[in-house]
């Protein structure tokens, strides 16, 4: 075992499960770089007691690829694409990089493999608070929260009994396609919502879903028969566009579609043409395409779609969470050990 002479987990705030983890350099100061600076100061500081840390200062590629050049380790902390031109830059030196994400869409895992650079990333952390936004946008598309905002902001509140009805949860058949780590807690909130069954699809069957209940269907079939669609599946070659003019005309015209994904999962144009012409009742976006969307997108025109800017992960504890993740992962390699989550292309 390694001993402990790198003692930051003390710095770290109680609260954090798990800490920055104690490793022995053997006097030796790793070269780090950190890819964004939108960071709070004191978990760069922790790292700088024992690492010579470079923080990348600017947010374009050029100044990305300038910072990591030397670095034996590096914190991926943005969307950027990490393929063999950013491996060149960073140099032969390099042991370790680590993504601050579940998702790897962005990242060219062959040339890791290729090169024997460890890969890490973020898997597991980012389940309960994607799953709580899950449940977010459910709720607020399928109660017509946006539409609402909107009615009062155009003096058009009117009090008569069937005005902006919704969609009910209590009863419904909700269909998850992915169900992962983020599927299956999407499940485990709604329990609480006295669904009436849930349907999933994937690559296979999933043992985790028989024992909660869920039962594995075509991807057909799940559109067909599912009040709620939840997408919580990883952008592959497979799943690009995923949900098209043709899927979705397999909805029922008072389902709810939740994506708390990729965007590329979605043929977006087509979504659009769904929600304009009823073809699905309403649409919760976590995620579209692109990031940052266009002000004049016609997503934002809709009424009945629920858009936030991908705010999946975007609370205090899971980034204290997933910046210790990233950063024991990094960490563990320079000092000779296993990635903590390691990325396992599936």
């Amino acid at each position: 075992m390694r001993t402990g002479v790198v003692r930051l987990a003390r710095a770290l705030p109680k609260m954090l499960d798990p800490p920055l983890q104690q490793h022995s350099f053997g006097g030796h100061r790793p070269k780090l770089a950190v890819t964004c600076a939108d960071i709070p100061v004191r978990y760069i500081d922790l790292l700088k007691q024992n690492c010579d840390v470079t923080v990348c200062q600017g947010t374009s590629r050029t100044d990305i690829l300038r910072t990591i050049t030397g670095a034996e380790g590096i914190l991926w902390l943005t969307g950027d694409r990490l393929d063999a031109e950013a491996l060149d830059s960073a140099g032969q030196q390099l042991k370790v990089v680590s993504t601050m994400t579940s998702g790897m869409d962005y990242v060219d895992a062959g040339e890791f493999t290729k090169r024997g650079i460890a890969l890490g990333h973020t898997p597991k952390v980012v389940n309960d608070p994607v799953a709580d936004i899950a449940i977010g946008l459910m709720l607020a598309a399928a109660r017509r929260f946006h539409e609402g905002r909107l009615k009062i902001a155009t003096g058009e509140w009117e009090m008569r009994p069937q005005w902006m009805l919704g969609q009910d949860v209590p009863g419904s058949t909700v269909g998850i396609v992915g169900f992962g780590g983020i599927g299956q807690t999407i499940l485990k909130r709604l329990k609480g919502f006295d669904i009436g069954r849930c349907l999933y699809t994937g690559r296979s069957r999933k043992p985790e879903a028989d024992l909660v209940g869920a039962s594995y269907v075509d991807l057909a079939t799940l559109l067909r028969e599912s009040d709620f669609v939840f997408i919580a599946c990883p952008l592959t070659g497979e799943t690009a566009r995923m949900f098209n003019r043709e899927t979705l005309a397999l909805m029922k015209q008072s389902s709810v579609l939740i994506n708390v994904a990729r965007g590329g999962i979605v043929d977006q144009p087509a979504l659009v043409e769904a929600l304009r012409e009823g073809t699905i009742f309403a649409a919760g976006l976590d995620v579209m395409t692109p990031e940052p969307l266009d002000t004049n997108d016609p997503l934002l025109s809709l009424p009945n779609c629920v858009v936030v800017p991908h705010l999946g992960t975007a609370t205090q504890q899971s980034l204290l969470d997933m910046f210790a993740i990233t950063a024991n992962n990094v960490l563990s390699v320079i000092a000779g050990g296993p990635l903590v989550a390691p990325y396992q292309k599936g």
